[in-house]
């Protein structure tokens, strides 16, 4: 079986070797095998579990929790259901969280496309209430005829 150094698996994974280093001491890396010197030596399932560690943390999940799961892989076919749940329920976490993103994003292109049209009219008075700063309701209406008709969100927004 291949194994690999912890420089190979930080260039792998784009990880600094500290970054490693910290995550085998938070007891996240309980299945890293040394070799005679002390080394670590890691295993292509090694490597998988890594992959997983930094797709849970980048969904937000604390290091603590990614230790908890990690530590049922080690219960066996005990955990199934509590790892199952685990993912489960950052599924869903993730998926408020992506929601809101695009959310925002769509907001923003909305308001790109509000000022590019207002600059190429010379003035925000185009989009506005007479006499007012509001927004006009009719702005909204007209933006989102737009993307009724084909017009992506971020095509209305850039120039």
């Amino acid at each position: 079986m291949k194994t690999y150094g912890i420089g190979e698996v930080s260039k792998m994974m784009g990880l600094s070797v500290e970054a490693i280093r910290y995550y085998d001491h938070a007891g996240l890396l309980p299945f890293v095998k040394r070799d005679s010197g002390g080394r670590r030596r890691f295993t292509e399932d090694n490597i998988q579990l890594m992959r997983m560690i930094l797709d849970l943390k980048r969904a937000g999940v604390p290091i603590k929790d990614i230790a908890y799961f990690v530590s049922w892989r080690l219960d066996g076919d005990e955990s199934l259901a509590q790892r199952y749940e685990f993912l489960d329920q950052h599924e869903m976490v993730l998926e408020d969280q992506i929601k809101q993103l695009q959310d925002s994003l769509a907001y923003l292109r909305f308001k790109k496309w509000y000022y590019k049209t207002a600059f190429a009219a010379g003035t925000e008075k185009i989009h506005l209430l007479p006499d007012s700063k509001q927004v006009d309701p009719n702005t909204y209406q007209e933006y989102e005829q737009l993307r009724r008709a084909g017009n992506s969100a971020k095509e209305l927004g850039n120039r």
